[in-house]
């Protein structure tokens, strides 16, 4: 019995899928995989499904009806891995933007450094970025710094998706108080940890953009997050957070 899960969320990812899964399961390291399918009409959890038998006790399937977000996906992996005994839970992408080979890296972050979080972040050594057009590079880069500005955290990559979570982090987390879907909703996560005083660990990494497959982000991804870090940052004024208790509980 492995650790660690691995959360995986797709839709229309068949072009990485089976390449992902493999590489996954081809580490020194031993994770389990959890892909959440979001209704995916080009077959992606079928071809999860056939290689369920190959990996059979390794590799899990939650299937869902419609494309319900990024940050649902999440919180119903976490929901699931909660109901079993990981110890260390992840968030990457399917369509190799984050290398499988970084999570051992974050593992060993979290399993034998000192972090609770340990992200895995494109800034905290310059911009380690390939294949992103200027503007785009631009975009999120300042957007990390907007971020800091508003909350306060010292993360220099504050939208970053490639993530480790000790197993406490999330038991502490109310997940269902966690309102947002994309980019906001990994803005939303790590700010939380960092009012209940988890510590949280950069990991450089070189994040790559996806070479098959089609992008999900979208300018209502960017507006959500634009928007969502001030109601998140305002909210916590009224909010105190109680770590023994795992509870927020409002003014």
């Amino acid at each position: 019995m492995s650790d660690s899960i691995v959360i995986i969320p797709t839709y229309n990812e068949k072009e990485n899928i089976d390449a992902m899964i493999r590489k996954v399961f081809s580490l020194a390291k031993d994770f389990h995989l959890l892909i959440v399918d979001d209704g995916s009409p080009d077959g992606t959890a079928a071809i999860v499904k056939t290689l369920q038998k190959e990996f059979s006790g390794n590799l899990f399937l939650e299937e869902r009806s419609g494309k319900l977000g990024l940050g649902t996906a999440y919180i119903h992996g976490f929901k699931w891995g909660l109901q079993r005994s990981y110890q260390y839970f992840f968030e990457m992408d399917c369509d190799f933007s984050h290398n499988p080979e970084d999570l051992i890296r974050l593992y060993n972050a979290c399993e034998k450094g000192a972090a609770e979080l340990a992200i895995g972040s494109r800034y905290i050594t310059g911009v380690n970025v390939v294949n992103w057009p200027m503007g785009r590079v631009l975009m999120s880069y300042y957007a990390s710094a907007y971020v800091r500005f508003i909350t306060g955290m010292k993360i220099r990559d504050t939208t970053a998706g490639f993530k480790c979570y000790k197993r406490e982090v999330l038991e502490t987390i109310p997940l269902d108080k966690i309102k947002f879907f994309g980019y906001a909703f990994q803005i939303e996560m790590k700010f939380t940890a960092w009012k209940f005083g988890f510590n949280i660990v950069e990991v450089p990494i070189i994040f790559t953009d996806r070479t098959h497959g089609e992008s999900k982000m979208s300018s209502g991804i960017f507006r959500e997050a634009f928007f969502g870090v001030l109601e998140i940052k305002w909210k916590s004024f009224f909010r105190t957070y109680d770590r023994k208790k795992h509870r927020i509980t409002e003014k």
